[in-house]
């Protein structure tokens, strides 16, 4: 199974049904899983954020957005952007037209993308985001 169909199945049991989550583990910051919409191609698009609070401001810290696809053997979640509102960066791994379709990738930035959140899921796993002593609070059914 390749990383982006693993990142689906991740992303399918953090959600657990539900279109959006906080997922709170003592002594980390609350995880924030949510399906945001779609593409303009009509994929699904779900968001992996944390979120802190500056100055009464929700900030992201750090969220990346994962494209969902569908696959010959089931689904895969490609994650086609990193922001973190702290240190104002936004990076956009696709370039879009007026209607929202893809038209361009951002080679190098995609690669970034895959490692970044290759990292961050088993640091989520390693800090107890998908043990069964996590606390979900299901915002959306």
């Amino acid at each position: 199974m390749n990383s982006y169909q693993e990142f689906a199945k991740h992303l399918v049991q953090l959600l657990g049904g539900a279109h959006a989550v906080r997922i709170t583990v003592p002594e980390y910051m609350p995880l924030s899983v949510e399906e945001i919409g779609s593409s303009g191609d009509g994929d699904r698009l779900v968001s992996l954020c944390h979120y802190g609070q500056q100055n009464g401001d929700l900030m992201r810290d750090s969220d990346i957005v994962f494209l969902f696809h569908n696959v010959s053997d089931g689904e895969a979640a490609e994650p086609v952007s990193f922001r973190n509102d702290y240190l104002w960066i936004v990076q956009e791994g696709y370039r879009y037209d007026e209607t929202g379709r893809r038209t361009h990738v951002v080679a190098s930035l995609k690669q970034e993308l895959k490692e970044l959140a290759e990292s961050w899921f088993a640091n989520l796993k390693d800090q107890g985001f998908f043990a069964s002593t996590a606390v979900r609070e299901i915002l959306s059914p």
